[in-house]
């Protein structure tokens, strides 16, 4: 007997074993139909998509069945959560908090100076946005660990952007106007984002477009600290790498003594508090430390009339009014409403993501729509204080959990101690050098450049890593701003690739069971004879039904002239589309289908569906789909489907 002959007596064999299968299994089980879901009231439909979309977290679950005065009080702490935490709060708690508290204050103090200068503020402002929001926050927020304050990359994004439409030195009373009423309008963008729940409209900007842009942000911060840490006077506005470079060379001779930069080593190295959980206080400490001890240096050497750039005056006091100094008409009005939104959006996300991080740690639920009314609440309160945007700071919020904060009063604690710095110690600022905040912010900085995060995107993703890298280099080369729009670029491109592009596969019978998989991710996995079996991984809309319906005909077409390559294969007459990942389907989706029904009738192959779930389902049956390709066409499972076409595989075989 020759091989042909042989392949051919096993190709029946394999249908007749088939056949045989399915008149046993007949015997023993009823093949279910796919069963379609009651008709919904429109009206509760509406409102049940409605809910999910909006509240999936069910806000109102707590008032249900509750008193008047209940309610009343659920509500004051649903706004308040510092009523209900408060009720258990003691004096083991208020330890760790005072510790916590008075760590970060070391800490944000020097920060906040360095960062003023970053949003090309006057000092005092950003000792200003560590007293006010960090108050505001403790009663309203509902992260136990978040430290509120200044942060390096939002500073950098107003400035920047605050810059590009008036001269921060020539124009200073307006650029400080237009700063308060950018401040207004990221708190009013933060509170209406938490208000109307649309807290998901932040997760379209993908953590590896977060990773590359806060990465290209800190290297621009860190270049543009070369100003004051290398005492240059005449520095670009720009902030792109090549700018900054050219001014630095043209520059150079003015450079400041070796003991500044020893300093900065010694403040880069002192972190090695992190090696042991014991000494996080050493990194903490060591800005305030580096600042008294370089102050007290310039001050006794009158270093500052050698050419060293000092600080010189911090105004003194709390924060003064800045109501009147908003922006609610005119051209500017606009101008501070855009910057406002992008700079809240911003430190929204940065916020969210270090809130969402530390409450993971500790096992407690953060709500996100909660944590955008308390930061846009801080906000706006902070626009009237005289204060610019705040939002969570990464740093202090890792010092404030590593030093043991149990709830929110450590930011009581650090207010406090800015309080105490703006009453009485602000005059002692007055000799420190400008190249200490400059390396102070270099070494704070340098830790939003995760190398680690974007090796393992290379390792997991590769449109993640140009993603990633997008961000960064458009940062970098170009401007913040623009980098952020290749961010959310790249981010709503990828959305709508996985989209327009969704996945599909062909699936064959797992040897020995009745389970189909992905051939390719089961290798041993054999495809029926005569059938065709593809799997569609994605809801079939208008972007991608065409897209669907061609991909369908090529593995029908990629299969057939596999066929008619091999001997004795019989012709693809089935071909069952596995329904299973297709969450909805609309007009389109339905339409293509009905394309895809007709194609294959013309080559006399049969459209089966699998498994297509309750939505899918009851729009088929609206649409008599169902009854174009035959209600006995559509079955609960792949098994099923292909158990239905093994006699009539078995009738047509010579």
């Amino acid at each position: 007997m020759d091989r042909s002959t042989e392949e051919a007596q096993t190709k029946e064999m394999d249908i007749r074993s088939l056949s045989s299968s399915h008149h046993h299994s007949q015997s023993e089980r009823y093949i279910h139909k796919v069963g379609v879901p009651p008709k919904q009231n429109l009206f509760k439909e509406f409102r049940e998509t409605l809910k999910e979309t909006f509240f999936a977290d069910d806000p109102l679950r707590p008032f249900k069945d509750r008193s008047r005065s209940q309610k009343f009080i659920l509500g004051i702490q649903t706004i308040f959560p510092i009523f209900e935490w408060g009720r258990k709060y003691n004096l083991k708690k208020l330890r760790g908090d005072l510790i916590a508290g008075l760590t970060i204050a070391s800490l944000c103090i020097p920060q906040d100076i360095g960062y003023a200068k970053l949003a090309n503020l006057d000092p005092q402002y950003g000792l200003y946005s560590s007293f006010v929001p960090p108050l505001i926050y403790a009663f309203m927020g509902s992260s136990r660990d978040i430290a509120i304050g200044p942060v390096a990359v939002v500073s950098l994004l107003l400035g920047t952007m605050l810059q590009n439409e008036l001269d921060p030195i020539n124009e200073k009373a307006q650029y400080q106007r237009l700063a308060f009423t950018a401040t207004f309008f990221a708190g009013i963008t933060q509170v209406t984002l938490g208000f109307f729940r649309l807290g998901f409209l932040i997760d379209f900007l993908s953590h590896a477009a977060i990773v590359g842009f806060m990465g290209g942000a800190a290297v621009t911060i860190a270049l543009q600290q070369l100003k004051g840490f290398l005492g240059i006077k005449k520095f670009t506005k720009k902030s792109d790498i090549i700018s900054v470079m050219h001014s630095v060379v043209a520059s150079a001779h003015h450079g400041v003594s070796s003991n500044f930069i020893l300093l900065l080593l010694r403040i880069k190295f002192s972190c090695t508090g992190k090696k042991n959980k014991k000494f996080f206080w050493v990194p903490a400490i060591a800005p305030l430390i580096s600042v008294i001890l370089s102050t007290f240096f310039v001050y006794i050497t009158r270093a500052d009339k050698q050419g060293v750039q000092i600080v010189k005056n911090i105004k003194k006091g709390i924060n003064p009014s800045s109501v009147n100094e908003i922006y609610f008409s005119g051209d500017y009005l606009l101008k501070g409403f855009r910057i406002g939104v992008v700079a809240g959006m911003i430190g929204l996300t940065e916020a969210i993501a270090i809130g969402r991080t530390f409450a993971a740690m500790k096992d407690y639920q953060l709500d996100g729509n909660k944590e955008m009314v308390a930061l846009g609440a801080m906000n706006v309160v902070g626009s009237m204080t005289s204060c610019y945007v705040a939002t969570g700071s990464f740093s202090r919020s890792a010092v404030n959990f590593m030093a043991g904060c149990e709830t929110a009063v450590s930011n009581i604690i650090m207010s406090c101690v800015v309080f105490l710095t703006l009453e009485f110690i602000t005059p002692l600022f007055k000799y420190t050098p400008n190249a200490i905040l400059a390396s102070i912010i270099i070494n704070a900085v340098i830790g939003l450049i995760d190398i680690g995060a974007a090796t393992l995107l290379w390792k997991i993703d590769k449109f993640d890593f140009v993603a990633c890298m997008g961000a960064f280099f458009g940062v970098v080369f170009s401007s913040v701003e623009i980098g952020l729009l290749i961010a959310v670029s790249i981010s709503f491109a990828k959305i709508l690739l996985q989209v327009t592009r969704p996945r599909t596969a062909i699936l064959g019978k797992v040897p020995r069971t009745t389970v189909y998989r992905n051939i390719q991710q089961y290798p041993e996995a054999t495809k029926v004879p005569g059938v065709l079996i593809v799997r569609v991984d994605s809801a079939i809309y208008f972007s991608n039904s065409n897209y669907v319906k061609e991909r369908i005909l090529r593995w029908l077409e990629d299969e057939e002239e596999e066929v008619k390559a091999a001997t004795y294969q019989p012709r693809i007459q089935f071909l069952i589309v596995e329904m299973s990942p297709v969450t909805d389907i609309d007009t389109s989706g339905i339409h293509a289908l009905e394309g895809l029904h007709r194609s294959l009738e013309k080559r006399e192959v049969q459209l089966i569906l699998a498994n297509p779930g309750p939505v899918v389902m009851d729009k088929l049956h609206a649409s008599s789909f169902t009854s174009l390709i035959g209600e006995d066409n559509i079955f609960l499972t792949v098994a099923d489907a292909v158990s239905s076409c093994a006699p009539k595989l078995v009738e047509e075989q010579p």
